[in-house]
């Protein structure tokens, strides 16, 4: 469920790595088809197009405007993601209002006077996102951040005055966001405060900037007071690197009395905290021993907290006012799977409420409080009725140092006849892993995850230690700890599941996106003999390059990566950091190994995926290199994301012989451009000819 969580756009930074094999000849013969391994009912289930997964959806991302006048989605027009709106009382009299032609448009909000809706885009993946404005009655579109190599932040919206919102603006200096307001309907922008070192600040209803966040010498945040728009010299609260992942502001009442936080100081897992700005005293409004508070419901017109939720396994939710009680309470009863509230009215009044059932495809509702009525408003993968989709296992593993890994299984279909969590005999499996790495992965609908199970494998996803949510504790355990006990915790859960009889060792995979990808390198140069093949989207091959090339406006954070990665400015740190980077070890890759990259990608540049290649080039270690002129820290184009998914899955068809549907016109239909290794992945000559 939305609602508000940790408000603060610097903390987005901190997951630095989040996204978004050589096979050999004689596996030629273990074709994507023939299943040999597979139980009948798994090959009798029907391969999922990956159009149907991976395309563009029906419709997404569903709001309701302010005023409950509008509502709004992303559906494609002429092939391209964009945002459509109709009337609240006449869904069906809808029309697209932006005119998006080549990328994706995948953020989205109706403004605070519901007059027009904003959206943030970038160019060809290079993050540099900027902030336009499209009237609704006119259809007038407005560039509201003309800038260029400039990226925007929502620094604060209103309720009280709706025609207005404070961005962040780093075109005057990349590494710092001088705050404006900006006037929505004439685009005017007037300087609030010049930024020459905080990572983030925060305002109150009134638009008033009322804190600012820096980095300071322990690692961890100072909060400032902001008086007149003038920060006061001394932090009034501060965290230190234990805390900094797990404590921030998390927004004021309406009134600017309370100041509500997610915060850990004094405990493990961050609790949900009240502080009274005028006594500066704090009381504790909820906490869990096993996860951090990560979500809260706020009342509409006070900005007063009215649930919580828990994310340890799945979400939790617990309701603090008993209106607000009644309604969660209504929605589990009529609802199968998981639900959430993505919109709501200034009234409160009405909810736009997803719904994942995550064996069918996920619909969205509104939903009337009074009438107590939920009115479908759209399918979002119509294509996926009827699809054999698998249900999620959720795990607890334990790691050989008694960690605990909150973890999420998904077997191919057909294969666990006594639903006992175990496959009625061993299959092959892909060991996914996360970005961040200070992310997670979560229970719900996952199209990796029923990709790959459809075509024949077990899919584990793991939060190793350094992944968030899990309390500060298990964050420091990932601490210096890349290439190590981060990637004993993956070994550990593939130890697990041979042990269940899930996979055997020498069938499972690595795969995984930015982190995950580095992982995926790490994987296969520290224990070549653990993984029967590798797929590294966007992952960094070296730590040193990595750090020396991230985002001008990651700096004010820099200095909590140096302490949670290692410090190339010291000796001992620089040591480290080659030693952990897959680059320095290519020498030791043995098996199969497939990179997807963008070559825009501001947070792993492509030389983190050119060395690399060049390096097993220069060892006589054979690679296959997609990489995509056109995209950045992940594929946001649809027709791309296809195409890499069609030569992965025939990769690892290659390689641990499941299913695959051919790669076909595919990659003709993207921008892709196979640099290397076209011979080593089944079909994928054939479909460049």
């Amino acid at each position: 469920m939305t609602i508000r969580t940790k408000s603060m756009a610097f903390m987005a930074a901190v997951s630095m790595l989040a996204v978004t094999g050589t096979p050999q000849a004689a596996l030629a013969h273990n074709h994507a088809q023939s299943g040999a391994h597979m139980t009948t009912a798994f090959t009798e289930a029907p391969l999922i197009p990956r159009e149907a997964l991976f395309g563009n959806p029906t419709r997404a991302g569903g709001q309701i405007s302010p005023d409950g006048k509008w509502l709004g989605w992303l559906a494609p027009d002429n092939g391209v993601l964009n945002v459509w709106v109709a009337p609240a009382d006449a869904p069906e009299d809808a029309r697209v209002l932006t005119k998006a032609t080549d990328r994706p448009i995948r953020q989205y909000f109706f403004a605070p006077d519901s007059q027009s809706i904003l959206y943030i885009q970038d160019k060809g993946g290079d993050e540099n996102y900027l902030l336009y404005g499209v009237n609704i009655a006119s259809g007038t579109e407005t560039t509201l951040t003309d800038f260029e190599d400039t990226r925007v932040d929502i620094v604060g919206a209103s309720d009280r005055f709706k025609d207005k919102i404070l961005v962040g603006l780093n075109n005057r200096d990349a590494r710092f966001h001088d705050v404006h307001l900006l006037d929505l309907n004439t685009g005017t922008l007037e300087l609030v405060i010049q930024n020459d070192s905080y990572a983030g600040f925060l305002a109150d209803d009134n638009l008033d900037l009322r804190m600012a966040v820096r980095p300071n010498a322990a690692g961890g945040m100072d909060f400032f007071r902001i008086e007149g728009n003038v920060v006061e010299e001394e932090p009034f609260s501060s965290t230190d690197l234990a805390d900094s992942l797990t404590t921030s502001p998390a927004g004021f009442t309406r009134d600017g009395s309370t100041l509500y936080w997610t915060d850990s100081r004094g405990r493990d897992t961050a609790a949900l905290t009240a502080t009274d700005m005028a006594t500066g005293e704090t009381r504790v409004i909820a906490e869990d021993e096993r996860a951090d508070i990560v979500g809260t419901i706020r009342d509409q017109d006070t900005g007063e907290v009215k649930a919580y939720s828990v994310d340890y396994l799945k979400t939790e939710w617990t309701a603090l006012d008993p209106e607000i009680g009644a309604a969660l309470d209504w929605l589990g009863d009529h609802l199968e799977g998981e639900y959430g509230i993505s919109s709501r009215t200034d009234d409160d009044r009405r909810w736009i409420v997803w719904n994942d059932p995550l064996v069918s495809p996920g619909k969205v509702y509104i939903f009337d409080r009074d009438a107590e009525t939920l009115t479908e408003l759209y399918t979002s993968r119509p294509e996926l009725e009827g699809a054999p989709l698998q249900p999620m296992q959720t795990l607890e593993i334990t790691s050989r140092d008694g960690l605990t890994l909150t973890s999420y299984l998904t077997l191919p279909p057909g294969t666990d006849t006594n639903a006992d969590g175990v496959p009625d005999k061993a299959v092959p499996m892909v060991l996914l892993v996360h970005g961040g790495p200070w992310a997670r992965d979560g229970y719900g609908f996952n199209s990796s995850h029923q990709w790959l199970a459809n075509r024949g494998y077990a899919v584990l996803s793991t939060n190793f230690r350094g992944s968030t949510g899990f309390g500060k504790t298990f964050i420091s355990a990932g601490d210096l700890e890349w290439g190590r006990k981060m990637h004993d915790d993956l070994l550990d859960a593939v130890n697990w599941a041979v042990t269940r009889g899930i996979t055997t060792q020498d069938k499972v995979a690595i795969m995984g996106g930015s982190y995950g990808g580095y992982a995926t390198l790490a994987g296969l140069a520290f224990t070549p003999e653990e993984f029967a093949c590798g797929v590294d989207i966007v992952g960094p091959s070296n730590l040193e390059t990595l750090l020396k090339t991230i985002p001008a406006y990651w700096e004010p954070l820099i200095a909590q990566f140096h302490e949670r990665m290692g410090n190339p400015n010291t000796p001992e740190g620089l040591a480290m950091l080659k030693e952990r980077s897959p680059l320095y070890s290519a020498q030791n890759i043995t098996k199969p190994l497939l990179i997807g990259q963008g070559a825009n990608d501001p947070r792993v540049n492509q030389a983190e995926s050119d060395q690399i290649v060049e390096a097993m080039k220069a060892n006589g270690i054979p690679v296959t290199y997609v990489l995509y002129p056109d995209e950045g820290h992940g594929f946001a184009k649809p027709e791309n994301n296809i195409a890499f998914n069609a030569v992965a899955e025939n990769f690892l068809a290659t390689c641990l012989g499941g299913r695959a549907e051919p790669i076909g016109d595919t990659v003709k239909a993207s921008t892709a451009e196979i640099v290397e290794g076209t011979d080593f992945v089944q079909g994928l000559s054939e479909s460049m000819k």
